[in-house]
């Protein structure tokens, strides 16, 4: 029986036309997945039989798919209609972190706006994911993110205890460790930082309050920071601000922006940093992690924040992780 119109179905509904067997898509990972269920091999059929594409397109789209939902097996999902637009952001930040090209993201792209809409038509979802997402179009970056020997890189603890550099340290680790936008960072009180609960308190957008947790390397950093390094730059001056500058003045976007930049020249890094790419890096590496979508959105100040007692200390919410242990290396 054909699912009502307006709720979602686990499967979908089967033509009364008659179709050929095709082999069912497989994985060489193994286990349960989305892909095992027979919407992808109705998929493969309908491309071949009413649209009639050629057999090594219908492979393309294929290998596409059964990617995508590769992706998707951390995230536990059961249904088609849990599929939302963050998964597709999250799927195609991985593609670009993964060097693939702008021809094969396009194509991509294209496959995946192809089975949504075939989805839509045999009622297996009632919303198109990508109908509310503005998809990258061919030809159009997508957001740029470092690799995790990068990142290593660039977080590179200073040679000595120069109080500056102490401070930038301090700065980039915590970045890269909350995702919070640079806006966020710079005008972040001192009161704002928590080291002994080990999270910040960010204000963002609309003036929405959440907690970020960070990781032990940020928490040490910071630590050093403002035990030795913020006293001796302040040195009888006083500030609300946790970073400021040799001045003891509010930190500014364009000049955290020149830090960032001369930080990567100092730790060989070719590619041209930016402070946005450790936020994009921050959510990508914490999504090839497996760690939750809606924990990483609420991270990023995202979506809808629920109160603060919900989502944290992470010990009562164990889907908020922290940046990958490995990077901190």
């Amino acid at each position: 029986m054909n699912p009502k119109r307006g709720k979602p179905a686990d499967h979908c509904p089967r033509s009364d036309r008659a179709r050929p067997q095709l082999p069912a898509p497989s994985s060489s990972s193994g286990g349960a997945s989305l892909f095992s269920e027979p919407f992808l091999g109705q998929f493969i059929q309908y491309l071949s039989l009413e649209r009639r594409l050629a057999a090594n397109t219908i492979l393309a789209y294929q290998a596409d798919l059964v990617s995508f939902l590769d992706f998707l097996r951390p995230q536990r999902l059961t249904q088609l209609s849990q599929i939302d637009a963050g998964h597709l952001r999250a799927y195609l930040a991985h593609c670009h972190a993964q060097g693939i090209s702008s021809r094969s993201n396009a194509r991509r792209i294209s496959s995946l706006r192809a089975f949504f809409k075939f989805l839509l038509a045999e009622k297996c979802i009632t919303i198109d994911p990508c109908g509310v997402l503005d998809l990258p179009k061919p030809g159009r970056p997508l957001p740029k993110v470092l690799t995790i020997p990068e990142v290593n890189r660039l977080l590179t603890p200073p040679a000595n205890d120069n109080a500056l550099a102490l401070r930038n340290n301090a700065m980039l680790h915590l970045l890269y460790a909350t995702g919070m936008r640079v806006s966020e960072l710079v005008n972040l009180p001192l009161a704002g930082v928590n080291l002994m609960g080990g999270y910040v308190r960010v204000f963002g957008k609309g003036s929405k309050e959440r907690l970020i947790p960070f990781g032990e390397a940020a928490r040490e950093y910071l630590k050093i920071y403002t035990q030795n390094g913020r006293p001796r730059i302040l040195k009888k001056r006083t500030s609300d601000l946790l970073f400021v500058t040799g001045h003891g003045k509010p930190m500014t976007r364009l000049r955290f922006w020149q830090i960032v930049r001369q930080t990567a020249r100092l730790n060989e890094i070719s590619k041209k940093i930016s402070p946005h790419m450790l936020r994009h890096s921050f959510a990508t590496h914490l999504l090839e992690h497996g760690a939750d979508l809606r924990s990483v959105q609420m991270m990023l100040g995202h979506a809808d924040i629920p109160p603060p007692g919900l989502i944290f200390p992470a010990a009562a919410a164990p889907s908020i992780v922290t940046p990958p242990p490995m990077v901190y290396s």
